[in-house]
């Protein structure tokens, strides 16, 4: 089965999931092909937990998932040293951020505390604990979901833990024909546990490997430095898109000319995945009615 096709059962066996929502789901798709972390932002019950655990099951990677509460302690995130008397020693219990995915659920019910245990493992790939740096396993993901930040019991995420991840989606409501297919259809935590893995150990990575060699020419990379240039005037933006904001438009462009099985990026990659990769890290200035990714691209003409 060729990469394409391997790419779209993926896609089609968690659409039989999450109904209506393909686009969030072939975005979804691009952020993990690019080494990324997602962060799914929306209202409770439109389906964010279940996006994120259909992914991992058929991804076929280890999953854990972290319910984040007011009450929750980096030591709950990436696990304690316990002294063992019959040894005399102290040995490491892992957390569940040990794991290839892991769901942080509600990260924004946690207090900032607990929430920057993620930032050295979303970054690094690694945590430290009692002073030992522990790799964490790969391929490595944090999907992590937040509710809408105007309810009750929410503590926002910084802007440097937001800018770790690599893309921020919307699912919202389902249009009509999708609701009526899942009042009349089975519940979705029985369809999760008959979705069956589509790839073996060492394939997403094989996966990920070849989106990163998808060519990017000098003439893409000049309407990518536009943006990135136009974004940083202070009249328009709140704060300009950062060269890592770049590399992450660059990498998710890659992945999503993949996925739509082409060797080279089009100006209409990088146009369909700037909304999400920008969404968390670019605001209009004050007095702007237009969203901020709009602007952006209505504003610089292709090459």
């Amino acid at each position: 089965m060729t990469s394409r096709h391997l790419l779209q059962q993926i896609a089609n066996k968690v659409g039989e999931v999450i109904l209506g929502k393909k686009h969030a789901i072939h975005l979804a798709i691009v952020c993990l092909l690019a080494r990324g972390h997602l962060l799914i932002e929306d209202d409770p019950g439109v389906g964010k937990t279940t996006l994120a655990h259909a992914l991992a099951l058929v991804l076929g990677v280890q999953f854990q998932r972290i319910q984040f509460t007011s009450d929750l302690l980096p030591a709950d995130i990436l696990g304690v040293s316990v002294f063992d008397r019959q040894e005399g020693l102290f040995r490491f219990h892992p957390g569940p951020i040990f794991s290839q995915l892991v769901l942080a659920d509600e990260i924004n019910r946690a207090t900032p505390k607990a929430q920057s245990a993620l930032l050295e493992a979303m970054a690094e790939g690694q945590v430290t604990v009692d002073g030992q740096t522990r790799a964490l396993p790969r391929p490595f993901f944090v999907i992590a979901t937040q509710n809408a930040g105007h309810q009750v019991g929410t503590f926002p995420l910084p802007q440097s833990q937001l800018d770790r991840f690599l893309m921020r989606l919307h699912l919202g409501y389902p249009d009509f024909q999708a609701e009526r297919e899942l009042l009349l259809g089975e519940d979705r935590r029985l369809l999760l546990e008959h979705l069956q893995p589509c790839l073996q150990q060492g394939e997403l990575e094989m996966l990920q490997h070849e989106a990163a060699k998808v060519y990017a020419s000098p003439a893409l990379l000049d309407y990518l430095q536009a943006l990135l240039a136009f974004s940083r005037q202070p009249d328009r933006f709140q704060s300009g898109l950062s060269p890592r904001s770049g590399l992450a438009l660059l990498h998710c462009a890659k992945a999503h000319a993949f996925l739509e099985d082409r060797r080279s990026v089009l100006p209409e990659d990088l146009q369909r995945v700037l909304p999400a990769v920008t969404a968390h890290r670019l605001g209009c200035a004050m007095g702007s009615s237009m969203d901020a990714s709009t602007l952006l691209l209505h504003s610089v003409p292709i090459p």
